[in-house]
């Protein structure tokens, strides 16, 4: 059997339990040939495989990064896809590889915050991530921190709470002031009780 016949599609499913445990069976063998056909079939000429190799790379990237670290350049390529799939499904491969590949993942956001902002909530979730994750990174603070600011104070308020608490890791003295801020003007946007509450739960953590 090839890595495409263990595919949900191939095997008459339509829940994601195959393409899971392909990613685990491929993670635990480091089976490098395995990914390499994922991501060449990225392009087959069916949607349902397209769809199956991106959640399954993205479902390695989730415990063995590394595996699919080499193939940022496939991964942003999907970014401009009209397979909505295929688009939040590359961000999300994406997200699981920026510690491995900063460097790469940092020169291309502006491709991925254009993407965030044309694209789906779950594309918009994995951008916010990323810079949150390249936050941690002393070169990259600063001007992560920047455009994370940025997407706080224009991200709908339907998902500024998790963005919020998400972000914290990201926060420091040096920060903190204009985190609280962003957060404190967004306040007045937010029409449910429960989202402001864990807004203002995250400014009083920090307030302390």
């Amino acid at each position: 059997m090839t890595v495409l016949d263990k595919l949900a599609s191939s095997l008459g499913r339509r829940d994601e339990v195959p393409n899971q445990e392909l990613a685990k069976q491929i993670a635990a063998k480091n089976d490098r040939n395995a990914v390499k056909e994922l991501v060449a079939n990225l392009s087959n000429k069916h949607k349902d495989v397209q769809n199956d190799c991106i959640k399954v790379l993205y479902e390695i990237g989730e415990t063995k990064p590394g595996l699919i670290a080499d193939y940022s350049k496939e991964f942003l390529a999907l970014l401009g896809s009209k397979n909505n799939r295929l688009q939040w499904g590359g961000m999300t491969a994406l997200n699981a590889i920026t510690l491995e590949n900063p460097k790469v993942i940092f020169s291309a956001m502006t491709r991925i915050l254009a993407a965030a902002d044309n694209g789906s909530v779950i594309t918009k979730d994995q951008a916010v991530s990323i810079l949150i994750k390249l936050c941690s990174l002393k070169q990259y603070a600063n001007d992560a921190f920047a455009l994370l600011n940025e997407q706080l104070l224009n991200c709908p308020t339907n998902q500024l709470p998790m963005y919020a608490e998400n972000a914290l890791p990201a926060i420091n003295e040096k920060n903190k002031a204009s985190f609280i801020k962003t957060l404190s003007s967004r306040l007045g946007d937010i029409e449910k009780e429960t989202k402001r509450k864990r807004v203002e739960k995250v400014i009083k953590k920090l307030a302390k």
